[in-house]
């Protein structure tokens, strides 16, 4: 296994300097954020422009992580693909063609992406929509050699609020959308298995085929916004939610069972810190010291 992390927090720096480093601190892999550069997600970056991206540009980055000892775990573009408008809908499958060809170019094999959901349509209109959109795109992955991957982030609130924007969050789901796309695989990140009360171990110990890489990122439940809200949150959008997420080791998951369950199910590959903790957020230097926290963490449990 592997020590990474995924870009996105330290988005405005150019990937010569995040690569130096990610390397003197012991980080092995990088997760490289490939959003557009015009793009106003939250809790995303260009870290790697994937529009420009050429074979020349390719070589010099593989140069450059060759330089440092470094690998890119995967490429990161998480937006939605079942956007009710069809016209934002094709602005992010066409750009997430850019991405697999950008893995193609740098010899990634994983692009991690979002399912994402048509927020008009119920759960059986949705999982037509998923018919309908993916296997194209899981077939032009194929012939790039690139691997899709969906992070199980039930994005609430993303289109309306206190509704799941995004499904790919829970068993039910996965079983039902695997049966669709045999092919798809699993960026597990446990942060959202915790405060949905799914047990990350069980998980890991049902999906360990399905997963081919993991987010770390720590939850921290709210004591005091869930006597407020209760569990399905806020009504008002001042309102604080119940659960916030942290660097891994400041919240409440088991990271020693968690991995120690990945190990003994045959799992290799990365494990790839995901930054959105609020208190370790806010200057490039808080967010690096915030990473540092986290290697040091799970650094215990991944020789």
């Amino acid at each position: 296994m592997k020590l990474g992390f995924l870009t996105v927090p330290l988005g405005n720096l150019g990937l010569d300097e995040i690569a130096k480093w990610a390397s003197e601190i012991g980080f092995q892999t990088l997760e490289i954020g490939a959003w557009p550069v015009d793009n106003r997600r939250d809790y995303s970056s260009s870290t790697l422009d994937v529009k420009t991206l050429d074979e020349k540009r390719a070589n010099e980055f593989k140069a450059l992580f060759k330089k440092y000892g470094l690998e890119i775990s995967s490429l990161a573009y998480y937006d939605n693909n079942l956007d009710t408008d069809q016209n934002i809908r094709s602005a992010h499958i066409d750009h997430l063609k850019k991405v697999i060809d950008a893995a193609n170019l740098l010899g990634v094999k994983y692009v991690g992406t979002f399912i994402g959901r048509d927020i008009e349509k119920d759960i059986v209109g949705n999982m037509k929509e998923i018919e309908k959109v993916f296997p194209p795109v899981l077939e032009y992955a194929k012939r790039k050699n690139v691997q899709i991957m969906i992070e199980n982030c039930p994005m609430v609130g993303w289109q309306k609020s206190g509704i799941p924007g995004e499904l790919f969050y829970s068993p039910e789901l996965w079983r039902a959308i695997f049966e669709i796309l045999p092919d798809l695989k699993i960026n597990l990140d446990p942060s959202h298995l915790y405060w949905l009360d799914i047990d990350y171990v069980d998980v890991v110990n049902e999906f360990a085929d399905k997963i081919v890489h993991t987010h770390a990122k720590d939850t921290q439940i709210l004591q005091d916004g869930l006597y407020e809200h209760g569990i399905f949150g806020p009504l008002f959008k001042n309102g604080k939610n119940w659960w916030r997420y942290r660097i891994p080791g400041l919240g409440e998951i088991d990271w020693k069972s968690f991995i120690s369950a990945l190990q003994e199910n045959g799992y290799n590959g990365v494990v790839s810190i995901e930054h959105e903790d609020p208190v370790w957020e806010g200057s490039i230097e808080k967010v690096k010291k915030g990473l540092i926290l986290g290697y040091r963490h799970l650094s215990q449990f991944i020789i």
